[in-house]
């Protein structure tokens, strides 16, 4: 059975402690990790890492796989490209929704103390459940919606201008970062759609090629998919990728605002 993370983990207790052995220097830091198994019953817990850093790469995903290879291969948590493109690392790391790969460890003063992101169902340790998340962005229907033919020999063309509307729409790369750090999503988010599938959705309504505006807004014209946003800006200032759903979310309140 998943595990149901709140955003506030004050009662989980402290597990095992895994001291760096045969370390070559002094220069070690602490990593305190969130543990949830669904096979044992010892949940949730934190379990502390010592890692000798002279021998360790300079993100928290170079130290989490340093520990996986190293002292722990029971430690379980996704990541992929190492690049901040793929969103797969992301976790809570000192308190913020970021991604693993891009966060330096030397930012990070005292223990560096890790959870999964917040509000969302664990499949195990720093896991999320994302199935939830991805149906969203799927209900918004996140590609060109055309009834004009496409022309038989080139791509459909917009101005320069039009193309410059989709800057700070398009690098979202749907890590969840910013939607599981809004309280309106961790109450709603059953109905909310949240800020990363707002941002996408408004992504393709600024697109001055899809045709389907109006199918798009009439789909979001609702008292929980959209306005149930509170414009509390947690979503912007948690985007790793330094994007505002925040804005994009007013967009799309104003176009269906103004449109009746």
């Amino acid at each position: 059975m998943a595990q149901f993370v709140l955003p506030i983990q004050s009662r989980v207790k402290e597990g095992m402690t895994f001291k760096a052995e045969g370390a070559s220097s002094e220069n070690i830091k602490r990593f305190k990790i969130y543990r949830w198994n669904p096979e044992t019953e010892d949940n949730p817990r934190i379990d502390t890492y010592e890692v000798d850093m002279d021998s360790c790469g300079p993100m928290v995903l170079d130290a989490l796989i340093k520990i996986k290879e190293e002292i722990d291969p029971t430690l379980a948590f996704r990541r992929s490209c190492r690049e901040g493109i793929c969103g797969s690392c992301a976790m809570n790391i000192d308190g913020t929704n970021t991604l693993a790969c891009t966060k330096p460890i030397a930012e990070i003063k005292g223990d560096v103390r890790i959870y999964p992101l917040p509000h969302m169902e664990v499949v195990k340790d720093l896991i999320p459940e994302m199935t939830h998340f991805y149906a969203q962005y799927a209900s918004i229907k996140p590609w060109l919606q055309t009834e004009t033919p496409a022309p038989p020999d080139r791509e459909r063309l917009q101005s320069k201008e039009d193309r410059l509307k989709l800057d700070g729409l398009y690098e979202c790369i749907l890590c969840a970062c910013c939607s599981t750090s809004c309280p309106s999503y961790w109450w709603n988010g059953d109905r909310y759609l949240g800020p990363a599938t707002l941002l996408q959705a408004y992504r393709w309504i600024a697109d001055s090629r899809d045709e389907a505006t109006g199918e798009r807004l009439d789909e979001l014209d609702d008292a929980f998919k959209v306005f149930r946003c509170h414009t509390i800006m947690n979503c912007t200032r948690t985007c790793p990728k330094g994007l505002n759903p925040g804005l994009a979310i007013a967009e799309i309140k104003k176009q269906l605002v103004l449109r009746k």
